[in-house]
């Protein structure tokens, strides 16, 4: 299977937490900037080494310009000369987080339903991606 190269790739993290907000996970993703298909996406903490991982699953697109927010591990990760920053040009990547807060409701900041492991809030994400954003039946 041939992968196409991408002309531009919007990137962001979504925060969200495990049992209590001081057990914080996160969702980093990709997506296409002109059609907004999801390119790939890592759950993990806030720290480069993920960021790093999304990076390496994201290396057969062969982005050319990657849309992101000021986040300081994409600067220091991104080449400048591929990288812009600013709010003008993620805004279907922030769209996307708002449908995943609405529907998956251990995503809403203010709930009374939230993971209590790890494991289970990564597969109920994982598995609603899947489904959603890549149509795989799981």
């Amino acid at each position: 299977m041939t992968i196409e190269p991408v002309d531009a790739a919007e990137m962001d993290e979504m925060w969200s937490y495990v049992q209590h907000k001081g057990q914080q996970r996160w969702l980093w993703h990709a997506i296409d900037h002109q059609c907004g298909a999801v390119l790939a996406y890592v759950l993990g903490s806030h720290e480069d080494a993920v960021l790093l991982q999304l990076k390496t699953l994201l290396a057969p697109c062969r982005i050319a310009r990657f849309y992101t927010d000021d986040g300081g591990g994409y600067q220091r990760h991104i080449p400048a000369a591929q990288h812009a920053i600013g709010q003008a040009n993620t805004q279907k990547i922030e769209r996307k987080h708002l449908t995943l807060r609405t529907r998956i409701k251990r995503l809403t900041r203010k709930t009374i339903c939230f993971s209590k492991s790890i494991q289970m809030h990564d597969i109920v994400l994982g598995l609603f991606i899947n489904r959603y954003a890549f149509g795989l039946q799981v």
